[in-house]
């Protein structure tokens, strides 16, 4: 039986959010000089969204076609940020995604455009930890089917999702996978699932499921 790890990005192996409203609030100024930035609050009250949700509810005073091209200038803007200045990853991190990778194929899935995993590999070298990734901004989908995705590109019998909020939780669960809550991230589940305190005791609870 093969077995598979899939990691959500932010609130589970960083936090980037002060970076990325930085790099969006440059954006923004270059843009649009009248118009405020985002603050890291707006950044973290939208992480977890598509792309488009994001969109609407930062830029909803825009018309729509305008809106979303906002929204890819600062996507854009903000890999090549990131690629420069990272973001805050959470406690023993590597050491710990190098112990799991002894053992497990890892994979990424996340809500966020297309580059911003790139991003987070490139600066921190992480690439050859994991065996594949996917995002909403490279085909328009919802977690939930690019779970299934890389379940099936992958061939996995069985996928633990780790992730911090409950779209997460539902995402998994409606793609076939098992949840593990990242309790030190950014949301709450709404009912009883395996839990986190720390990024680094995963493979210890891997060890009773």
């Amino acid at each position: 039986m093969k077995t598979g790890l899939i990691f959500d990005m932010d609130g589970t192996l960083w936090d980037s959010s002060e970076n990325v409203a930085a790099a969006w609030t440059e954006r923004i100024g270059q843009l649009y000089p009248d118009r405020r930035g985002v603050s890291k609050s707006d950044i973290m009250n939208v992480m977890g969204l598509t792309m488009d949700r994001i969109a609407d509810i930062l830029f909803g005073d825009l018309p729509e076609s305008e809106r979303y091209e906002l929204l890819d200038q600062c996507g854009s803007y903000e890999n090549d940020y990131l690629r420069r200045h990272g973001g805050v990853l959470y406690p023993k991190l590597e050491e710990t995604l190098e112990k799991l990778s002894r053992d497990y194929p890892l994979y990424i899935v996340s809500n966020c455009q297309s580059g911003y995993i790139e991003a987070f590999l490139e600066f921190y070298g992480f690439g050859r930890y994991f065996s594949d990734i996917e995002c909403y901004g490279n085909n328009l989908k919802e977690k939930s089917d690019n779970i299934a995705l890389i379940m099936e590109r992958n061939g996995l019998d069985r996928a633990l999702y780790i992730g911090d909020i409950q779209g997460d939780c539902d995402s998994a669960e409606k793609a076939g996978a098992e949840f593990i809550h990242a309790a030190y991230g950014f949301g709450t589940i709404d009912h009883e699932v395996p839990e986190l305190g720390s990024f680094s005791e995963l493979p210890e609870l891997l060890k009773d499921l």
